[in-house]
């Protein structure tokens, strides 16, 4: 036997209603549906014949809380010019652009989902191994790094020197070279230095051109000179510990994102200037969900105006030894690519900060004083006395006019 439609069976019961003269009591009975249900159906049945009798849509005429499709319309050209926008700063900025009425969070990710915009199983929900920490105060913290990806015109990828206040996630770096080096690291360091002041402590990861203490022997590199000439205390991360830095590494997907590294800029100088809008557009006017949607700069407050210490500080007087002392002589070396200096066949390791740095040495029968301009760098016994060589670069008989092998801070 053929089984009978929805549509059928309800005429079967407007038909005993009709044609037999049954009683809608009767027939409501034996249906086991209501009375009310059998007068509806001789209404449509009068009103539209059979195919009026078939299941209707059970949305309802009007919904209050239903998004106007005006924000909704809003909300799909956010979307689309800021794909990596999610439904919490989607919501504020049409808040912050006079959307009205405003749209919660959670509406914000029901529309996104109902207009095919994101998938909703491809939500995961985040670990929660680590756990939030956060200084209290700006200039306490600088969390510092290294990033790459950005490809010029002529093939070469520059890399960037990027630091974020810990307080207030505010930008202080974002220092572009074209080879991550020590020299080019730090003047990155210095430039953050002199636009935003000293903080207390640097946070690094272990990287060769942060810290020396992996060498062999541990050196003081370049950056660690600087943060101890500047009174800042320069903290490592454990190894293979990349949350504990995680302040610069989300900073880092920001600007592969939103400030775009998947392009060719025409030089490093445009490149820098694109990178430097960016970042003040960063601090000033982008809301950071982490800071209850202020900017960085709102949180970021100046305590005082600190000044860079010079990495080698200027002295009233001279603290070389006096060339009329006669107890000595002055020799100059330039220091290996790993900050060595050899006299008499001694070998004295000063640093990767003095790598390739031109020294001047004071010797004498006991001991070796080795200088970066008129800063005492190492005081070392001497092991090997006698007629000590000098090179081309030596001046013979003593230096009538001292003249400092330093340079200023780099730019």
């Amino acid at each position: 036997m053929r089984e009978l439609s929805v549509a059928e069976q309800r005429y079967e019961a407007v038909r005993a209603v009709i044609a037999d003269g049954e009683t809608v009591t009767d027939v409501a009975a034996r249906f086991g549906v209501a009375r009310k249900t059998v007068h509806a159906w001789l209404g449509r049945y009068e009103a539209g014949g059979l195919e009026n009798l078939a299941d209707r849509s059970h949305r309802p005429r009007s919904c209050p809380h239903q998004m106007p499709a005006a924000v909704e319309v809003a909300l799909v050209e956010l979307r689309l010019a800021h794909s990596w926008w999610g439904p919490r700063r989607l919501s504020f900025e049409l808040v912050k652009r006079g959307v009205c009425p405003g749209v919660s969070e959670s509406a914000v990710y029901r529309a996104l989902v109902r207009l095919n915009l994101i998938d909703p199983a491809a939500r995961h929900p985040r670990a929660r191994k680590w756990k939030r920490w956060e200084r209290g105060a700006p200039m306490e913290l600088w969390q510092m790094d290294v990033v790459g990806g950005f490809v010029l015109a002529d093939g070469t990828r520059a890399k960037a020197l990027t630091g974020v206040d810990d307080h207030s996630r505010f930008c202080v770096s974002a220092h572009l070279m074209t080879r991550e080096s020590s020299q080019k690291v730090c003047a990155g360091l210095a430039r953050a230095l002199r636009g935003h002041g000293v903080p207390e402590q640097i946070l690094t990861d272990n990287g060769k051109v942060f810290t020396g203490r992996f060498g062999h022997p541990p050196v003081e590199v370049l950056f660690d000179r600087i943060c101890r000439e500047n009174g800042i205390t320069h903290l490592h991360t454990q190894p293979r510990s990349p949350t504990t830095t995680g302040k610069i590494e989300r900073f880092h997907r920001a600007i592969r994102t939103e400030f775009g590294t998947d392009r060719v800029f025409t030089t490093l100088a445009h490149a820098q200037g694109e990178l430097d809008e960016w970042v003040l557009d960063y601090n000033q006017h982008r809301p950071h969900q982490a800071l209850n949607m202020d900017t960085p700069a709102q949180r970021f407050q100046r305590a005082h105006d600190a000044e860079v210490t010079p990495i080698r500080p200027s002295t009233d007087g001279p603290t070389r030894p006096d060339r009329g002392r006669g107890d000595g002589d002055w020799i100059a070396r330039r220091a290996s690519a790993v900050g060595v200096v050899c006299v008499s066949w001694q070998q004295v390791c000063l640093g990767q900060a003095a790598a390739g740095r031109n020294i001047d040495v004071w010797v004498t029968d006991q001991i070796l004083q080795f200088y970066d301009g008129d800063q005492l760098l190492r005081t070392q016994q001497r092991e090997h006395p006698g007629e000590v060589r000098k090179k081309r670069a030596s001046i013979p008989g003593g230096r009538r006019t001292l003249q400092t092998s330093v340079t200023d801070q780099p730019n």
